[in-house]
């Protein structure tokens, strides 16, 4: 009898793999031509995403171009040692947190201000120009950004340097002064993505039910009422989503931004530990070191949205699964 049973039960295990293989047939029969556009987006991330996964294993290792990743010398967690034990480490970490947090504070802000003004704006010709001339400066390279910057800022031919020697006779060096690299860093970073970063809650915007609008309008409430009431609340989803993705990028400071508008006079306060990979990974070939920070950022930052999401959810929000 208990032969039996379990030849029945193997019987009908195999029939349910059965029927769940032809339904799946039949799903890629009836639905084909949706998987083949899904295909090269799929393709992409394996290509680019997930294959280059196996080149974390230089992280544990003492890499060697030579001999490849299969033939070099495995060190375990040694590369993580020395970068941890690096005297240059603590001051990496404090200036990577400090610029992402400057980054999360102030610039998020504005994008929503800017959507909320865009939203409030009826003439729809003024609208499209204000968002032309806000969204152009996302399209421009930092190294047009810091050509821009230097002309102003320039110690000896900057438009702002020169009028302040002029008129006070002191020489004006802001590019290099410690104390005003990081708000540079920050208000050029919002002159150039605050227009791109609005578009996104415009489109949540434009998704509220113009009810309730009309509804607050019969009860007697204001445009300042209707914006606490409605329009904050139709956004605050999309708020807590981006902000729960920008911590999880919180160790991502902005290499590109940083990296070129860096010099020697400023290391102090502007060194990152993007910069300091590319320093020891690129310029010094050092990647075994270089990748093991890589993976010590993936950790951290996969471990923030996870934390980022739960709190949001604890606190009545919603996150992003």
């Amino acid at each position: 009898m208990k032969t039996d049973h379990v030849a029945t039960g193997n019987a009908d295990e195999s029939t349910g793999i059965k029927q769940r293989f032809l339904l799946l047939g039949r799903a890629l029969v009836r639905y084909k031509y949706f998987y083949l556009m899904m295909l090269p987006g799929v393709l992409y991330y394996i290509i680019y995403h997930y294959i280059p996964m196996g080149g974390l294993m230089i992280a544990f290792q003492k890499y060697n171009l030579g001999k490849g990743i299969f033939g070099s010398e495995f060190v375990g967690f040694e590369n993580f040692r020395t970068v941890f034990t690096s005297p240059d480490f603590p001051d990496l970490i404090r200036n990577t947190l400090l610029i992402s947090f400057y980054r999360i504070v102030f610039n998020m802000l504005p994008d929503v201000l800017l959507a909320l003004i865009l939203n409030e704006i009826r003439l729809q010709w003024f609208k499209r120009i204000i968002q032309t001339v806000t969204y152009g400066p996302y399209f421009l390279s930092w190294i047009i950004v810091y050509g821009l910057v230097f002309s102003f800022l320039a110690p000896d031919a900057g438009l702002i340097s020169t009028w302040w020697r002029d008129n006070t006779g002191e020489t004006l060096n802001l590019l290099t002064d410690k104390d005003w690299f990081r708000p540079i860093l920050i208000l050029t970073d919002i002159w150039k993505s605050t227009g791109y970063g609005a578009i996104i809650y415009l489109a949540a915007l434009a998704t509220i039910n113009n009810e309730l609008y009309e509804a607050a309008v019969v009860d007697g409430a204001g445009r300042w009422r209707q914006i606490w009431h409605i329009t904050l609340p139709g956004i605050r989803e999309v708020f807590i989503l981006l902000l729960i993705l920008r911590i999880g990028h919180i160790l991502d400071a902005g290499f590109e931004q940083v990296y070129i508008f860096l010099n020697a006079r400023v290391y102090e306060v502007g060194d990152i530990i993007d910069t300091w990979v590319f320093r020891r990974g690129i310029e010094s070939l050092d990647f075994s070191v270089a990748s093991a920070v890589g993976f010590f950022k993936s950790v951290i930052g996969f471990l923030l949205v996870v934390t980022a999401n739960k709190v949001s959810k604890k606190l009545g929000g919603s996150g992003i699964w």
